[in-house]
Formats: C-alpha cells, sequence, structure tokens
C-alpha cells in the first residue's frame, strides 16, 4: 500500500524540530549505503549524536502516535530514524531498501518531509510502480509510506534544500496485501460508526477484523 499521511507533525512542533536540525552536524550519506546503493547515493545524513536522538525521538514519538500510521503499518518496531538533507545536484539513484536493517526486517519504508515543497526544486521520491512512475513530493510535516520491496530514487535537488527523515518498519503483518486488507476494514468500520454508532453491523466488521489480524500476525 502506498499511502500519504498529512499532519503527522503539528506546524508548531515542526518549527522546533527545524531550528534543531539546523544545528546538527552532517556527513556523507553514503556511509549507510549497501555496496550498490553507494554509487548512487549523494545527500548528507545527521552524525549520530545526543541531539539527534532528541529530535528523531520527538519524530518516532509523533509517527506511532498517528492513528492512520498505525492502521496502515501496523508497526512492530522502527529502525532508527535517518535525517537527511538534499542540497543543489545531490540525489539518490534507483535502489531498494534492504532487507535486513540492523536484524530487523523491513517491510515498510517511510519519509517524513521536513522542508516544505515550495522551498526547493527537483527532490521528489519517485517510485517504480507497474502502471508507470509515481513522484512524491509533499507538505512538511507530512509522511508516505510504501512497501520495502518498492524500486525508488530521489531526484536531483536543483534549487533550495531537500529536508526529511527516513525510516523502516517491521510489521506485524508481514504481507503488503495483508495490511491493506486490514487497513481497508478498519475505514470500513469507524465509517460504519460514525453513520450509524456502535451498531451490529460496526460489531461484525470489528470482529472479522480482530479475527483476521489474529490470523495473520506475527508477534
Amino acid at each position: 500500500m502506498f499511502l500519504k499521511i498529512g499532519d503527522v507533525i503539528a506546524a508548531d512542533t515542526l518549527a522546533v524540530l527545524r531550528r534543531a536540525v539546523d544545528g546538527l552536524s552532517f556527513t556523507d550519506g553514503r556511509a549507510t549505503a549497501g555496496w550498490a546503493a553507494r554509487d548512487v547515493k549523494a545527500n548528507r545524513q545527521a552524525k549520530p549524536t545526543g541531539a539527534l536522538q532528541a529530535v528523531t525521538g520527538e519524530i518516532e514519538k509523533a509517527i506511532l502516535a498517528h492513528e492512520v500510521f498505525q492502521a496502515a503499518v501496523r508497526p512492530r518496531t522502527l529502525t532508527p530514524l535517518i535525517l537527511a538533507r538534499y542540497g543543489a545536484g545531490e540525489a539518490y539513484g534507483n535502489h531498494v531498501d534492504d532487507a535486513l536493517m540492523r536484524g530487523l526486517r523491513t517491510d515498510v519504508s517511510f519519509t517524513l518531509f521536513l522542508a516544505e515543497p515550495e522551498s526547493y526544486d527537483g527532490g521528489a521520491l519517485i517510485l517504480d510502480m507497474p502502471g508507470g512512475e509515481e513522484h512524491v513530493k509533499l507538505p512538511a510535516g507530512a509522511l508516505f509510506c510504501y512497501p520495502s520491496t518498492t524500486l525508488h530514487r530521489v531526484e536531483p535537488v536543483t534549487r533550495g534544500e531537500r529536508i526529511v527523515a527516513v525510516g523502516w518498519a517491521r510489521s506485524f503483518i508481514r504481507m503488503a496485501d495483508q495490511r491493506e486488507t486490514l487497513f481497508d476494514l478498519d475505514r470500513a468500520r469507524r465509517m460504519v460508526f460514525e453513520r450509524e454508532g456502535k451498531s451490529e453491523s460496526f460489531d461484525l466488521i470489528s470482529k472479522s477484523l480482530a479475527n483476521l489480524i489474529r490470523r495473520w500476525a506475527e508477534d
């Protein structure tokens, strides 16, 4: 499932985080790339410090607290987040994310945008889809998540600076189609609840949702 989630980070919190990000030290992003991706990666990533942990901790807390992210991803755990900057001429060529990161299976990849789209040109996240390429460039505070099996790239930045937090989730639900089914069922039961309250239809959908989670979940 490919999903855009808006307003994951509130505007006031985002402003504080952006000031904190500006105070971090950054280094060559190729240090964290696999041997093949290293040749196509040109960006900068924040050095691991206590200040970085404070920033990524706030971002992670906001992501995990978001109901849509929880329903869509069913996260068991997240990898440590990476803060990346792309200036003019920097990009990340076609690659697929590693299947294992720090001993964690990667099921869902996500990008949280920290710079407003009008502040930079280029820098879209481009996904290789069966029907063609999908270009993603979202407002600051919004998040895009997608299966980690997806071939993707970041197009070159030509003006300004692209600033993002990226991470990966191991889901309780391994298969992407099953996560999408559960997400659709959860949306349906919420719509029924808004229309009818706690009705017989709501209870039956909730029962089916819970039983499918029991069938598919890997705890």
